[in-house]
């Protein structure tokens, strides 16, 4: 787990797309994993859980780049803590996948760590909004040309 204050200049200064998120991306790995076993399990066959696992495991992914693309912290703040929600659900109904037989305990297995792991690094991205004084991009004054560059960071007191 990396230190969010050493976090703060890496985001700010890498960042441009939720693409480049890495919660981002291992949430779309997510996705990826359970359509091969829709592909390879009997978990095709059984629609109701099938469907509620394609709609958990695509909101995770979903909802970084929801949250991300409105531009403010506290919108992108609230929508990591559905997506770490929906990671939550989709680990759930791979124990009933588990228990159906759908897939093996070594699947289940593999699938719950990079699952947990997912979870945790939502985690740290929450805790990483909660504790940064930059608001976002969408909070940001208008620049005119003339005018050096600012940002929305509160002077710091103390």
């Amino acid at each position: 787990m990396f230190d969010v204050r050493s976090f703060d200049n890496y985001f700010m200064a890498t960042i441009n797309r939720f693409e480049d998120l890495e919660i981002w991306q291992l949430a779309f790995n997510q996705t990826k994993d359970f359509d091969l076993l829709v592909e390879t399990t009997p978990l095709a066959k059984d629609y109701e859980l099938r469907n509620q696992m394609n709609s958990s495991s695509g909101s995770v992914m979903d909802c970084i780049a929801e949250g991300f693309e409105r531009s403010g912290n506290s919108e992108f703040k609230n929508m990591l803590v559905v997506a770490k929600g929906s990671n939550g659900e989709f680990r759930s109904q791979l124990y009933r996948c588990l228990n159906r037989k759908h897939i093996l305990q070594q699947n289940f297995d593999e699938l719950y760590l990079k699952n947990d792991m997912l979870g945790r690094k939502i985690m740290t991205f929450i805790q990483y909004l909660q504790k940064t004084e930059y608001k976002g991009q969408r909070y940001k004054k208008e620049e005119s040309p003339n005018q050096p560059q600012t940002s929305n960071l509160k002077p710091q007191t103390r």
